[in-house]
């Protein structure tokens, strides 16, 4: 493959799955900058490597296996560590912020899906996004995550099982 047939190559999945991309990352890492810069690494890769790619898969589910291996490498990163710390260290500063900040904070916590979404283990948080965001079937699932079609099955299933008492619990409490 010449230059130009991977620049041509590269510029289409960027902007085809771009966007894609980016949520799935910040499925792992609940950061958006940092989810694209996870991104914009697996583009580097993706580009590197695009001699390499065989095509006997298809190029979306290299690319979903390549961003979560990145997210995978950040999360066990020193910098995500710091980026814990620093972060606890200003949720406890924000609430004992003024009523400006926490109203802000309050608005953001309202969105009860999302969170309930993102709290679920990420066995089954993976599973949920990439089936019903990324609209992949099970088959391409397993294929991205490296795990047999049935156990894609039974993660969805378990999930779906969660995140009904999840809501159930959540719709309670919200009374």
């Amino acid at each position: 493959m010449d230059r130009e047939e991977k620049d041509y190559l590269l510029e289409k999945v960027m902007i085809e799955y771009g966007t894609e991309l980016v949520r799935l990352a910040f499925t792992y890492v609940r950061d958006t900058e940092i989810a694209k810069d996870i991104v914009q690494n697996t583009f580097i890769k993706c580009y590197k490597n695009l001699d390499s790619f065989r095509f006997d898969a298809q190029i979306k589910t290299w690319l979903y296996r390549i961003t979560i291996n990145e997210c995978k490498d950040y999360l066990k990163s020193w910098n995500n560590k710091m980026v814990q710390v620093k972060s606890f260290i200003s949720e406890t500063a924000k609430s004992i912020l003024p009523s400006t900040e926490n109203a802000v904070m309050e608005k953001y916590n309202n969105e009860k899906i999302k969170d309930i979404i993102l709290s679920l283990p990420k066995v089954y948080r993976e599973v949920v996004y990439l089936y019903y965001y990324d609209s992949l079937k099970t088959d391409e699932i397993a294929e991205v995550l490296g795990i047999p079609v049935n156990t894609v099955k039974t993660r969805l299933r378990r999930a779906k099982q969660r995140l009904e008492s999840m809501i159930k619990e959540a719709e309670l409490n919200g009374r």
